[in-house]
């Protein structure tokens, strides 16, 4: 965008003093807190394909309403919803908890749905008249477009989907950790599972925007996946993913702007860069001997001492209302 000096004061004056780079600014905040609070939960529930595929479905949906002439925003959070909902509905989307085969079962429906979805795509922009100039910002997102309009929009779909998010949070999360028990307890899974992946498609809707379609996986996964490897304790694990998806957005947004590159690469790398950096602690941290009881092994793959969250320890602690 323009050139960069050593004053960094300077550079943020700079940066600070273009209103697109407010609403950059201010709609990148958005889209991280609720990329980095619903990616904890996807990347614990092992439905990160599912993730990457909302995401990916968000292309055809602004494709689509490029096509019409409406804003771009009604076909991201158009196509993503309607994607959740379609994938909830279909009887194997359920999580099985008796083998991979649940999981296989879910990732088959998931890429039929991507699959067709895709197809919608390319159709929308074969059949748009017009030269599709921002395309490669569907695609990879941009800090220029961003209107007082489309953050307003985000601000209200991002509340509503947080709000959903602490309501859902105690049976969610007990439906995560052991859906035979939360089942056994009363617990609606099916609905639950049903809920969350809308909210998924929400946030991959609002990241989308920011981020463009192909790279808005890396704001859901990647900080949630290095929050992972930093601590086992829920909350703690929240607090850190959504603060990691702020700070790479702020600082792929800054340097975006002093780059003739688009935002999306900057975040991905630096998203990258904090899961490598993350990697490495664990893995030094294992060798010593202090923290290989107290990390989740793998996403998705919850600890077994009395730190982190065993899957029945957690299941009867959640059940009964206390703090973890």
């Amino acid at each position: 965008m323009t050139g960069s000096s050593w004053n960094l004061v300077d550079d943020v004056y700079q940066l600070l003093s273009y209103h697109f780079m407010l609403n950059a600014l201010r709609a990148g905040t958005i889209v991280a807190v609720v990329a980095g609070a619903i990616g904890y939960f996807m990347v614990l529930r092992r439905q990160s394909f599912a993730g990457h595929s909302l995401a990916i479905i968000g292309f055809p949906g602004a494709a689509g309403a490029t096509w019409l002439g409406v804003s771009t925003q009604f076909g991201y959070f158009g196509f993503c919803v309607a994607a959740a909902l379609v994938i909830a509905a279909l009887p194997t989307s359920g999580r099985s908890t008796s083998g991979l085969g649940g999981y296989g079962e879910e990732s088959a429906v998931i890429g039929t749905v991507q699959a067709f979805a895709l197809a919608c795509g390319f159709l929308f922009v074969s059949l748009y008249n017009g030269f599709l100039s921002g395309l490669n910002n569907l695609l990879f997102g941009s800090i220029t477009g961003i209107s007082d309009n489309q953050v307003l929009v985000l601000l209200v779909a991002a509340a509503g989907c947080l709000l959903a998010l602490v309501l859902l949070g105690r049976p969610l999360l007990f439906a995560s950790v052991d859906p035979d028990i939360a089942r056994a307890r009363g617990v609606p899974v099916r609905l639950v599972n049903a809920a969350f992946l809308v909210l998924l498609g929400v946030a991959a809707a609002g990241t989308s925007q920011v981020t463009g379609s192909l790279l808005v996986f890396a704001l859901l996964v990647a900080p949630a996946a290095t929050a992972s490897r930093l601590t086992a304790r829920p909350a703690a694990g929240l607090a850190c993913s959504v603060l990691i998806a702020v700070a790479v957005t702020w600082l792929g947004e800054g340097i975006a702007f002093f780059s003739p590159h688009p935002i999306g690469f900057w975040v991905t790398s630096l998203a990258f860069a904090a899961f490598l950096l993350a990697t490495g602690y664990r893995s030094l941290a294992d060798r010593r001997g202090g923290f290989g009881r107290r990390h989740l092994s793998e996403p998705g793959q919850l600890g077994t001492d009395s730190g982190t969250l065993g899957g029945s320890g957690i299941s009867d602690a959640v059940a009964a209302g206390e703090p973890r």
